[in-house]
This record gives structure tokens, C-alpha cells and sequence, in this order.
């Protein structure tokens, strides 16, 4: 119940629409940053901070949050938290190996301190070639992705951690599939590649083997059961899976909102907490960006870039 209480706690932590709105409207970089400053994104900000270092910074912020609310749960709930937040030793894994590939980055982050909320990625920080990475991720919970190159690895660790976070929290597995339809349709029909072998054998447990070996969009989105459909409803194009993105999101606020409000003994809230908070980091990001234009709306998210 300490564990849940917290949980409903930490909704104070997001800005919400007021907050995004003044600083999605901010003339410049620089006024949203001060705005944020005052705010519980001022953690670790940089108030000369670049649009992309403000954002990881926002990222990062989120992720302390997420190991505080970890750190108020049994080992379930922990645990829990722990597959909701894989997109962090996602994005590490991604970096370390484009270190490793020999690609120039355009920018050069520290990796996200994870503390309890890793899995193996003070493994993975220690592989010195693709190859290495890859067999690390093989003889972990992440599974082989098929094959070391950086798309083959990014791909099939989100693919992975879609079907992790299905079985390991219930609560999730709506968003969980709907993401991974996502993920696949913009990877099969858009960019026009295909998952390897043992990231489509993984994704086929969330989409079914019919979806999966889809020859074309239309068919992809006929094959998928209701739990992942849902994601790419009224899209008839590939082209037009930019307007899914916000609208995932805006699930997932709703959702969490609603999970917040159920029984302090369930993991309901917990659920929900990691949801709102992860939504209002992604609407803060999006609305940084806004400000560097000049400022706008946050109604806009939904706008192609």
C-alpha cells in the first residue's frame, strides 16, 4: 500500500497541459528552459542547454523518477517498473553500439544511470566489438536479435521488450501490442525492412504468425488480433503512421490516469504512474521543440515534423 500511495504521489511530478502549454508557447529555447527550471524537470538542467541535450536531460529526469517509485516497491512492483522502463538500456545498448560500429555521433551523451532498474546493461558497457554486444544480449532475458548491426539490435530489443512487458504486467499489454504493430509496420511496409528471424518469431507472440508473414500493409493490419489493432485503427496507408504516434500516446495518459484512480492493493496504480509520468516527458520533449520554432501549441504533437 506505501508502495501504491507513492505511486499516486508522483503524479505531481508531471507538468501537464498548463505547464506544456507555457512551454510549448515560449518564444525561444531559452524562455521554456527557465520556465522548466521552476519545475520538477529542473533536475540536472542546463539552462543554456541545446534542444537535444534539453531533452535528454527531460528523458533522464523521467528515469529518476521511474528508480524512485521502483525503489518504494516490493519486488514485483519493482520488477514491474523495471520492464516499463527498457527503453532506457534500449537507448544505451543503441549507443554504445554505434560507439562500437565506428559511426561519427552527431552528439555524445553519458549513458542513462540505471541503478536497479538494468537488466544487463553493465554487461553490455563492457562489450568492445557488435559482435560481443550481441552474444551478451543472446544469453540474457533480451534474447539474440538475429543479427549485431545497430537496426537489427534497436529493433529487436523493442521488439523483445514489447513482449517482456506483455507477459510481466498484464495492465500493459494492450500498449505493449499496439507499440510492437507499430514498430513492425513502420519497419516492414515504410522502411521496407524486415524483422530477422528470431525478433519475427518473438513479435508473432504478440501479433500472430499471420500478421507477421503479411505480404503487404493491409493484410498486416487484417491479421492483427484486437489487443495490437487498435494502434493503427483508420489508418489505410502505411504512410500514414506519423498520426499513430500521438495517438499511442494519448492511450496510454488515459489508460494510466484511469489506473491511478483503481485499489491502492493493486498494481494498478504503479501501472498508471509510469504511464502518466512517461506521457508528460514525451509531451515535454515535443513541446521544447515547439519553443525552438517560435512557440506553439501542444494540440499540434500530432503533426507530422
Amino acid at each position: 500500500m506505501a508502495g501504491t500511495t507513492r505511486a499516486r504521489a508522483m503524479r505531481s511530478r508531471c507538468l501537464g497541459m498548463t505547464g506544456l502549454r507555457e512551454v510549448a508557447s515560449a518564444p525561444t529555447l531559452d524562455d521554456a528552459l527557465r520556465y522548466l527550471g521552476g519545475t520538477a524537470y529542473r533536475r540536472d538542467l542546463d539552462p543554456e542547454a541545446s534542444l537535444a541535450e534539453a531533452q535528454r536531460t527531460v528523458g533522464a529526469t523521467l528515469l529518476w523518477h521511474l528508480r524512485v517509485l521502483a525503489g518504494w516497491q516490493p519486488r514485483g512492483g519493482a520488477a514491474m517498473v523495471r520492464a516499463l522502463a527498457a527503453g532506457f538500456e534500449i537507448s544505451n545498448a543503441e549507443d554504445h553500439l554505434r560507439a562500437l560500429s565506428g559511426a561519427a555521433p552527431t552528439v555524445t551523451y553519458r549513458p542513462y544511470r540505471l541503478g536497479t532498474l538494468a537488466t544487463v546493461w553493465p554487461r553490455l558497457s563492457r562489450t568492445g566489438s557488435p559482435s560481443e554486444l550481441r552474444a551478451e544480449l543472446a544469453a540474457s532475458v533480451w534474447g539474440d536479435p538475429g543479427a549485431d548491426s545497430p537496426a537489427a539490435v534497436a529493433t529487436g530489443m523493442r521488439v523483445s521488450a514489447a513482449v517482456r512487458t506483455a507477459a510481466a504486467v498484464p495492465e500493459a499489454a494492450r500498449w505493449a501490442a499496439g507499440r510492437l504493430a507499430l514498430l513492425f509496420a513502420r519497419e516492414a511496409f515504410l522502411v521496407g525492412r524486415r524483422l530477422t528471424e528470431p525478433s519475427a518469431r518473438r513479435a508473432a507472440r504478440l501479433l500472430g504468425q499471420d500478421a507477421v508473414r503479411a505480404g503487404s500493409y493491409s493484410d498486416f493490419r487484417q491479421h492483427l488480433p484486437a489487443t495490437a489493432r487498435w494502434a493503427l485503427e483508420g489508418l489505410d496507408d502505411a504512410a500514414e503512421l506519423w498520426r499513430a504516434e500521438a495517438r499511442w500516446w494519448d492511450r496510454l495518459d488515459r489508460d494510466g490516469s484511469e489506473l491511478l484512480r483503481t485499489s491502492l492493493r493493486g498494481a494498478g496504480p504503479v501501472v498508471g504512474a509510469v504511464a502518466v509520468l512517461s506521457t508528460d516527458s514525451w509531451r515535454v520533449r515535443g513541446a521544447l521543440e515547439l519553443a525552438v520554432r517560435g512557440g506553439g501549441s501542444p494540440e499540434t504533437f500530432d503533426a507530422p515534423a
